[in-house]
Order: C-alpha cells, then sequence, then structure tokens
C-alpha cells in the first residue's frame, strides 16, 4: 500500500516517517501535506515517552493511584489459613454414612478471630462463623439455612461436596508470589488486596513533574480586567484541572507568557531542565506571532509537527526538549482538551510507568442528524436522557462543535467519535462514547 510521508521536525530538520493511504486526508492551519491519523499520532507519542527514573516507598495509606515501579510479593498468603466462607456447620464428610439424613452433634464454637487449635472430634459439627479458621478434621462447612438444628444436635439431608463453603490458604495469593505487577495504578481494591496480603509498604514511580503554560498577549487571567481584543485563560485552568486530578501527576503551573520570542525561549529552557514533560497551549500554529516552534527550534529541541486528521484538534507539536516531553497544544479551549485527552494523556501514562490503557469506550446510538466532510476523525460533545432497548444510551449533540466553545464540553456527559470516513450521522447510527466520569 503506497505510504505518504509527513514532514517531521528534529532539531530544526526536516524528516518523515510512513502511513498508509487511507490514514491520510488534507488539511490546513498553515501546514501543507497530508494529515495522519490519530491512532498513528497517539502511537508516535507513545514512542517518544520514556517512564520516569525516579522510585520512592510509600506506605499504603499514601498510596492511592501511584503507580508500582515494582511487582508487590506478598508477605503472607491471602487467605493465611482455611476458613469458612459461611455462616455455618463445620463437619467431616467420612461422618455421613449411609443415604441419610444424618445428625451430628455440635462439639464446638468457632468465631472468627478464634485463634485455639481445634481438631473436630468423628461424630460431631462445629459450629462456625465466616472467616472463622476451619478445625482440623473438617471438610466442608454446611450452610446453615441447609440444617434443622434442635439444642445441641443438627440435622442435614442433603450430603455436601468435599471442601464446600472453604476458603482455602493461598487460593486468592501464595506466600511469596506476585500479587500485583509493575506498571499498575493503585486502585482502592488493589490496596485492599495488598493490605489482606500483608504488605505495608510499596515501590512506586516518582510522579510525573508537569510544566504547563500559556502563550498570546491576549490573554488574561480570570479575575483581572480584559483589555480591548483580550480573553480569559480557560486552557490553563483546564489543563491544571485535569492534571490535578492524576494522582501520579505534580503541577507547576508557569502562568501565561508573552508574545515574547526572548521570553519564550528562557521560560521552556528552565521548565525543561526541572520538570519531565513540559505542556504549552497556543502558539503551534503558523502565524507571525506563534513563537513556540521558534524558540523549541533554537532550544535544539526534537519535534514532530504534527497535522493530525483530527476534527478539533490540529495542529499538535509533540517531541523531546532535552531531557523532557512536550507537548504543544491548538489554543483553543475543546481542541486543547481533545487533543489532550486522545494524544498527551497516553503519552503522559507512559511516562508515569503505566503499562495500560484502559479502553473506556462504550457502544451508543446516535439520537440527532449531522452532516460533515469526511477526511477526520471527529470528537463531539453529547449528552443523553435515554436508553435504546440494548441499553445503549441514546446521543444528544452539544453544540456546533467549534473548537473554541466552551459551553458543549462543560455540559457534556460524554465524547462522542465519528469515524472519517462517515459523512452523514443518522438517528439510529452506531457511534462510541467516552463517558466523562466526575
Amino acid at each position: 500500500m503506497q505510504t505518504i510521508p509527513p514532514h517531521i521536525v528534529r532539531g530544526g530538520v526536516f524528516h518523515s516517517w510512513g502511513v498508509t493511504m487511507a490514514e491520510t486526508a488534507m488539511c490546513s492551519a498553515g501546514k501543507s501535506g497530508p494529515a495522519m491519523s490519530v491512532d498513528a499520532a497517539r502511537l508516535r507519542a507513545v514512542a517518544v515517552a520514556c517512564p520516569v527514573a525516579r522510585r520512592e516507598a510509600l506506605a499504603l495509606d499514601n498510596a492511592l493511584g501511584r503507580v508500582l515501579s515494582a511487582p508487590a510479593i506478598a508477605a503472607t498468603a491471602l487467605p493465611p489459613f482455611d476458613n469458612s466462607a459461611m455462616d455455618g456447620y463445620a463437619l467431616r464428610l467420612s461422618d455421613l454414612r449411609g443415604d441419610g439424613p444424618w445428625e451430628l452433634c455440635i462439639a464446638d464454637r468457632i468465631a472468627a478471630g478464634d485463634g485455639r487449635s481445634l481438631c473436630l472430634a468423628r461424630g460431631t459439627a462445629a459450629r462456625i462463623f465466616t472467616g472463622a479458621p476451619m478445625p482440623a478434621g473438617a471438610d466442608a462447612v454446611v450452610m446453615q439455612e441447609q440444617v434443622s438444628r434442635v439444642d445441641d444436635i443438627i440435622l442435614l439431608t442433603q450430603r455436601p461436596q468435599l471442601g464446600q463453603n472453604i476458603r482455602r490458604l493461598g487460593e486468592d495469593v501464595q506466600k511469596k508470589t506476585q500479587a500485583l505487577a509493575a506498571g499498575l495504578s493503585l486502585t482502592p481494591p488493589r490496596l485492599a488486596l495488598l493490605a489482606g496480603c500483608g504488605v505495608a509498604t510499596v515501590a512506586v514511580h516518582s510522579r510525573v513533574r508537569v510544566a504547563i503554560l500559556s502563550t498570546g498577549n491576549e490573554l488574561v487571567e480570570a479575575g483581572h480586567a480584559l483589555g480591548p481584543g483580550q480573553i480569559y485563560n480557560s486552557n490553563r485552568v483546564m489543563l491544571r484541572a485535569t492534571l490535578a486530578r492524576l494522582a501520579w501527576v505534580e503541577v507547576t503551573d508557569l502562568g501565561i507568557l508573552p508574545d515574547e520570542p526572548a521570553k519564550i525561549r528562557a521560560a521552556i529552557r528552565a521548565a525543561a531542565g526541572s520538570h519531565d514533560v513540559v505542556i504549552s497551549s497556543g502558539g503551534v500554529s503558523a502565524g507571525e506571532e506563534d513563537h513556540i516552534l521558534d524558540a523549541l527550534r533554537a532550544e535544539q529541541a526534537e519535534l514532530d509537527v504534527l497535522k493530525v486528521a483530527i476534527r478539533p484538534g490540529k495542529p499538535l507539536t509533540i517531541g523531546r526538549l532535552g531531557q523532557a516531553l512536550y507537548f504543544g497544544l491548538p489554543g483553543n479551549p475543546y481542541a486543547a482538551a481533545i487533543t489532550f485527552s486522545q494524544i498527551a494523556r497516553p503519552a503522559l501514562r507512559k511516562v508515569a510507568g503505566l503499562t495500560d490503557e484502559p479502553d473506556t469506550w462504550l457502544p451508543a446510538t446516535a439520537g440527532f442528524s449531522y452532516a460533515r466532510t469526511t477526511g477526520r476523525r471527529e470528537y463531539i460533545p453529547v449528552a443523553w436522557s435515554r436508553r435504546d432497548s440494548l441499553g445503549r444510551p441514546i446521543l444528544e449533540r452539544l453544540g456546533p462543535g467549534a473548537s473554541a466553545s466552551l459551553s458543549p464540553i462543560a455540559l457534556a456527559m460524554g465524547i462522542a467519535v465519528i469515524p472519517s470516513d462517515l459523512s452523514i450521522v443518522h438517528p439510529g447510527q452506531q457511534l462510541k462514547v467516552e463517558p466523562l466520569f466526575e
């Protein structure tokens, strides 16, 4: 299949690498040539990312959301002893002779936390509760609802299976074996698993140090008066809030840089020297007042200036600035949000040491009509209040999808994706949606 090489800039020198004809489309924004697919751009971003080398040890209570840098090894088996999975009666199957019914005398009572070393006498049963240690000799537990009891005698009519309602030592995790692999984030269930295995501290990757900055004389922070031709800086707030939700990120906010090449160059040089990742918004188009690319080239950054077949979201710059990973996001708010979530975030996860990218896309049904130009994969904000007969959300489109719009994404319940080759979306069209969770 024919390939078309998009232009790539490395330290001011143009290079190229191939994508298939099917993955290309033409787009503008001041850069000539074909555009690469969203998937190709995501792979390119991930390819230039490198996991942080710094490590630290944390107590479980301080490790929520952090990323394991080494396998977590069980200090003890889980469960640490044979125990009852039900409230009921522990018994010995060999005492159930013939076809039944059978009567057994209750010889003991065993609760969770009982530390006695018990042996079940032949011809008897022990009253036992969930989590209590099994007495030696017992090989099944009958649920209390399946027996009749009169004083200290139980009557049962069904023979239990060997090992019924018994949780065996180490059946969940064996002692000194891997409980969790390196590269996993420590969610509440995973922390609980480690605690159950007797693990008190974990080795994790240090937080990814991310510097964010905005450029443009037109930008003003909220709370200050707007001058002629100025707008409030919403991208900084969005990026900082998005990154703050990631437990494995440490954010430095460098604020707004004026459109002055020397100041921009000094700021990105300092940021790259003390951070793992630098993210800018704005200043990556072909305008004469967009100075980011000139500053990056002057700093000998290795850059890929990507034209991505995505709406909204072009252009996008990725690469390395010294030892730091660099992302130059579009200046328009919705475009910046989409390029961050679809291209930059997977690369950030690799920097953090995460080894997987969760698939959060769900099947959905269009509840709207939309005619569009093909050639770019489009991400649109949606909401829903109904579901179809299969339980899939019926999506309603919010807003016109302009890359500078904020209201639609602010009110959205999710982001729907429209394939690049789909020219008309009809009601009932099968789509995919990524819910925006709190």
